[in-house]
């Protein structure tokens, strides 16, 4: 079973146990998807799914920043659970340990004759470890074991 199929069953689980919050938090996410199939005409793969929850989870990440900024704690726990739906569909997440050795093979795949551009160095890890680390969280990561060197 796809990860597609996957929501869809969720989804049906939710709404015959009158799970109202859970099934709403599906819909979008399955509003979302199918939006990207239409507007790219394509079926989404695993990996595309991941990257529309990828994206989501940061659009509710930062709406939840400000509505707690205009106090809004109502709105912002309506996020939270939003977010706690979507993480579940997302790969376990790689340890800190895990993330730095990634990082120092592709540090080291440059070579040390080159001084390699971090834009280059993302662009390789990207693939790797889309959905399994935050690309922000990485990129610091980057430019702190550059600076490094």
């Amino acid at each position: 079973m796809n990860l597609r199929q996957k929501i869809t069953e969720d989804m049906k689980s939710a709404m015959r146990a009158g799970e109202t919050k859970r099934r709403d938090a599906l819909r979008l996410l399955q509003a979302a998807l199918k939006q990207k199939e239409v507007d790219e005409r394509i079926e989404l793969s695993d990996s595309a799914v991941i990257a529309v929850i990828e994206k989501m989870l940061k659009q509710r990440r930062d709406s939840i920043a400000q509505y707690e900024a205009a106090q809004r704690q109502d709105l912002a726990d309506i996020e939270k659970f939003e977010v706690d739906v979507l993480q579940a569909y997302m790969p376990e997440a790689l340890s800190d340990a895990e993330l730095n050795v990634i990082i120092d093979e592709a540090i080291a795949s440059f070579g040390v004759d080159g001084s390699p551009k971090i834009g280059q160095i993302i662009a390789l890890l990207k693939p790797k470890l889309a959905g399994r680390a935050d690309m922000g969280k990485i990129s610091g990561l980057v430019k702190e074991k550059i600076g490094s060197n």
